[in-house]
């Protein structure tokens, strides 16, 4: 069983920069590929980014690309997920989640674990 713990959330206006950040409770953390996902109220989960198991291989959602950059840490268990330019959109809950496989995923269903999420509240 692997535990992911998010925090960094939290209210900024828009234009504005956070940095969410999610621990993972595993040693084989780099055996992982990892992705973060939102959910606003009212709409589905939806894919954010993803990030293969080296780091060396990353993946993003049309919405966020050339604004959030997907990042990770295995010697600290750490994926990081920096959002700039935050819009009004973007708010929602993020969840990060941790996959079986290698390989970077934007399918949510590719992932076995996920953690209690992050509220992010972006005002314009």
């Amino acid at each position: 069983q692997v535990q992911l713990v998010e925090s960094g959330g939290g209210l900024v206006q828009a234009g504005r920069s956070l940095r969410l950040s999610c621990v993972a409770s595993e040693r084989t953390f780099r055996n992982r590929a990892m992705g973060w996902f939102r959910q606003a109220p009212g709409k589905e989960r939806e894919f954010v980014a993803a990030i293969s198991g080296s780091g060396g291989s990353t993946d993003y959602a049309d919405s966020v690309k050339d604004r959030f950059t997907v990042s990770r840490d295995n010697a600290e268990n750490t994926v990081y997920l920096q959002m700039n330019s935050l819009k009004p959109e973007d708010t929602a809950v993020y969840y990060c989640a941790a996959s079986s496989r290698l390989e970077r995923v934007a399918n949510q269903y590719e992932y076995d674990y996920w953690g209690q999420g992050t509220q992010v509240t972006v005002s314009s």
